[in-house]
């Protein structure tokens, strides 16, 4: 089996310079290698391919058969790395905890170590018959969080 270790460092050493990163490398038992490139502007067919060219020339198909495939995140997979968050700031997402639960909010801030969401809660105002909106921030630590994905909305 290939190693993750050496497809990780091959694209890093491509993407190193470029405004695209890292965002996920999977190897399964067969070598079927899945390489997940983000860019705070999106990525194109290009950069995919150049990578892919890349990686093929750092490994030996000889010694070893593969299958290659180099690509984007889509807008609906699960944000997987810190810098992602930054590119969904004013955007609608759906946190899944680890303790279990769900939030859905508006991703407001993001760092390196945490994220905050704009969520709306329903309470009851004394003296009104309806439950009046009332907005609350709340901030999570990533290894809290078990995915975040963002909503797309029609």
């Amino acid at each position: 089996m290939i190693d993750r270790d050496i497809i990780h460092s091959l694209t890093e050493d491509k993407l190193k310079g470029t405004d695209n990163y890292l965002v996920d490398v999977t190897v399964s038992p067969d070598n079927f290698i899945t390489v997940e490139i983000d860019n705070d502007r999106g990525v194109s067919i290009d950069d995919c391919a150049a990578l892919s060219r890349h990686i093929e020339a750092g490994l030996d198909r000889e010694k070893e058969d593969y299958e290659l495939e180099v690509g984007s995140a889509g807008l609906t997979a699960p944000l997987k790395v810190p810098r992602q968050y930054g590119k969904f700031i004013g955007k609608e997402v759906e946190i899944s905890l680890k303790e279990g639960g769900k939030v859905k909010g508006v991703l407001k801030a993001a760092d390196e170590t945490k994220t905050t969401v704009t969520v709306e809660k329903k309470v009851k105002v004394e003296g009104e018959k309806r439950k009046s909106s009332v907005y609350e921030d709340i901030t999570y630590d990533y290894k809290a969080i078990k995915q975040t994905k963002y909503l797309i909305r029609f």
